[in-house]
């Protein structure tokens, strides 16, 4: 018996680097083909005669129809995984794009986006658990892997929208579909590992199976999550003012083209990217609390200064925001699942699910104050939200806490 346990903890704690890059490569093509459709916001609001208002709708219907979904796969997941559920959530993405590619009018549009939200809903929750049992126990370093995918694709995305669909049409999205169905293959293998893999959790070591009991107290872990929203509510509504509306601010201030737009999108998108891969190594090195309260809080000063900066400064600062706050998802995600230990599906799922859904509350409130004030407005109130990261003291050290038991 005791032999039979040292290849299993051995596997148990291994870091599967093929599986965490594949799935991050899978997370590129999910994400890439999401952020078509705020790159073709400028082409889409004049070929339709779309409000501001409407395009907040857009964006809301796709991310609540992405986030409604998301704790419940999780928590359904994490009783009853469902390793082919990946590949399954791909195809919804894929129908998504070739409605959009062929959407005639503005309820058609709602209806393509609400596709591809439902197959991001079903995708990342079991993507970050294929992430975590890929970890070998470098939680935060694998959750960085699998989020640079999705940041990259982000950024990615809006430059082949403004390379293929802005110059030719709408219906030159259905070049997308191609990275979906690669997507799909991919997660089919990752399916397969996935389930040659679930005897993991059937088999761990009972010392592993103690390390899943909660910490804290309930009081603490309930405080400590609510924390935690708060921070993702201040992160992504910001966020969402320049993935949904910074190339309608630089074209309203600057009167740059769409084009010239989107590259300073693709910059803060790249930027993002980069400063996500950092977040979650830093966590597991200096504690994950202080990644958080730098990330965020200390995004601030450049928020607010970017309103009123020209336009190369404006360009600047937009990189700047983009690497430091896009650092605190990874170190929120994995503090979250240490508070809540072995509800990785769930708190997943009601994590990206809230990040979606604030994203897309947060666009559908901005459309509407930007059509009854205007854009440049809506940029200089976002610009406070960092400084609720000062609430991130509140949370309990869990690395000191742990090691003191």
């Amino acid at each position: 018996m005791q032999t039979t346990d040292r290849p299993l903890q051995k596997n148990a704690s291994a870091t599967v680097y093929s599986v965490l890059f594949t799935i991050s490569i899978a997370h590129l093509l999910n994400d890439m083909m999401q952020s078509v459709i705020p790159a073709i916001y400028p082409m889409i609001k004049t070929n339709f005669n779309l409000s501001f208002t409407q395009i907040g709708l857009i964006t809301f219907c796709f991310q609540l129809s992405a986030s409604i979904l998301q704790p419940f796969v999780g928590l359904y997941t994490d009783k009853t995984p469902r390793p082919f559920s990946l590949a399954t959530g791909m195809m919804f993405t894929l129908g998504g794009l070739l409605s959009l590619s062929w959407a005639s009018n503005f309820w058609w549009l709602l209806f393509s986006v609400c596709l591809i939200g439902m197959g991001s809903s079903i995708f990342h929750p079991e993507s970050s658990r294929v992430a975590h049992m890929a970890s070998g126990g470098k939680k935060g370093l694998a959750q960085s892997i699998f989020q640079v995918g999705g940041n990259a694709g982000s950024a990615i995305g809006p430059l082949l929208a403004a390379l293929i669909v802005v110059p030719y049409g709408q219906f030159y999205i259905i070049w997308f579909a191609l990275a979906a169905v690669i997507a799909i293959i991919l997660l089919i293998q990752i399916g397969k590992w996935y389930k040659n893999h679930l005897y993991l959790k059937q088999q761990r070591p009972a010392k592993a199976i103690d390390l899943e009991k909660p910490a804290l107290p309930r009081k603490t872990v309930i405080s400590s999550i609510v924390i935690l929203l708060v921070l993702i509510f201040s992160k992504y509504f910001y966020m969402t003012s320049i993935t949904s509306y910074f190339t309608f601010f630089l074209i309203d201030k600057f009167h740059v083209s769409v084009q010239a737009s989107q590259i300073h999108l693709f910059a803060f998108l790249a930027a993002v990217a980069a400063g996500t891969m950092i977040g979650g190594p830093l966590g597991d090195r200096f504690g994950r609390k202080y990644i958080i309260w730098i990330s965020i809080l200390g995004v601030a000063p450049f928020t607010l200064m970017l309103p009123y900066a020209s336009l190369f400064w404006t360009g600047v600062l937009s990189v700047i925001i983009g690497f430091i706050l896009s650092s605190a998802f990874s170190a929120i995600l994995v503090y979250a699942t240490d508070l809540i230990p072995g509800k990785v599906g769930m708190i997943a799922g009601l994590f990206f699910g809230f990040a979606f859904g604030m994203g897309g509350i947060g666009s559908a409130l901005l459309g509407w104050l930007a059509d009854h004030t205007s854009i440049a407005y809506v940029f200089k109130i976002c610009a406070f939200l960092p400084l609720i990261g000062i609430i991130t003291g509140f949370l309990p050290n869990i690395e000191h806490h742990r090691a003191s038991e």
